[in-house]
């Protein structure tokens, strides 16, 4: 999540703050929990396929006032970053109006966190804007309130991320590499595909040590991530979208080190070693109608 306001002695007017979309290198889903949701697992890695989001304070009026370049996403108070922006001003119990301006370019209902990242980038722009001098975990607690991918953002590029998401331990994955992300042009509903994992499987599989060895670990190298990679959602989601298992298995015959599906869906990664590789992959998916195709690299830890 990176500022992009310029450097300046007086108190800014406004400030604009990056969104980079996520994968999902790793997502296991575990057992239910008794509030009724699922414990998960997840190796979570930012890339850089992202939404810019401008917010200026305002005497002209009072409220959180949001505009989005995409005219499909509502701009209301069921809004991401709405609700953030809110939560922010009611918990830091400042006054005034807000415009916001979201630019969007990771595609919705994705599996790449777009709305989530929206949402902490707004929380880290406005713990900036209104100099409030939150910590990432102060800002990460008014995050789990709107989704369990948002405290991921504050912790990134890399980290384990287990519970409801609450549980967030940042690592270190050394170097960088390219990665293909490939939309169909269509979403998958998250909650949907909870119920068709959940209808689908006998029990669940345990964590396995290789993942659990992960959350203590420092610092990671590529090959061992991607010998670990895997996501519970692609037998459920691929049985009832089975272009998105013929994707994979292109980024796969096209050279990924390894190809899976991000999150629930509807987004196919590829990861490569080279830009090169990465562009010919991008190259095949080019001129399929709908279909939505980035090549980025992986955002690198400091």
């Amino acid at each position: 999540m990176t500022n992009r306001s310029p450097a300046s002695t007086a108190v800014p007017l406004s400030i604009r703050v990056v969104a980079p979309a996520k994968i999902n290198l790793v997502l296991r889903i575990l057992e239910r929990r008794p509030d009724g949701y699922h414990n998960l697992w997840s190796l979570m890695q930012t890339v850089r396929v992202e939404d810019e989001i401008t917010i200026a304070r305002t005497e002209a009026h009072s409220l959180v006032a949001l505009r989005c370049d995409d005219p499909s996403l509502k701009t209301d108070g069921s809004n991401l970053v709405h609700r953030a922006a809110v939560a922010v001003m009611e918990q830091s119990g400042r006054m005034g109006g807000l415009d916001i301006t979201l630019a969007k370019r990771i595609p919705m209902g994705a599996g790449l966190g777009g709305g989530s990242s929206d949402a902490a980038a707004t929380i880290l722009g406005l713990n900036q804007l209104l100099n409030l001098g939150w910590s990432a975990e102060r800002m990460a607690d008014i995050g789990q309130t709107l989704g369990s991918d948002v405290p991921f953002f504050f912790f990134a590029p890399s980290a384990t991320v287990a519970g409801r998401g609450e549980r967030v331990v940042p690592v270190r994955i050394k170097q960088t590499r390219w990665v293909v992300l490939v939309n169909p042009g269509f979403p998958v509903e998250t909650k949907w595909a909870y119920q068709q994992l959940s209808a689908g499987r006998a029990g669940v599989v345990p964590l396995s040590p290789s993942h659990a060895k992960m959350e203590h670990a420092s610092e990671l190298g590529w090959e061992q991530v991607l010998k670990a990679a895997e996501n519970d959602f692609e037998g459920p989601v691929f049985k009832a979208y089975p272009i998105l298992g013929e994707i994979k298995q292109r980024l796969l015959a096209q050279g990924a080190e390894a190809a899976l599906l991000s999150g629930s869906g509807a987004t196919v990664f590829g990861v490569f070693c080279d830009e090169t590789k990465a562009r010919q992959a991008q190259a095949m998916f080019l001129n399929e109608p709908q279909v939505k195709v980035f090549v980025a690299q992986t955002s690198c830890s400091p």
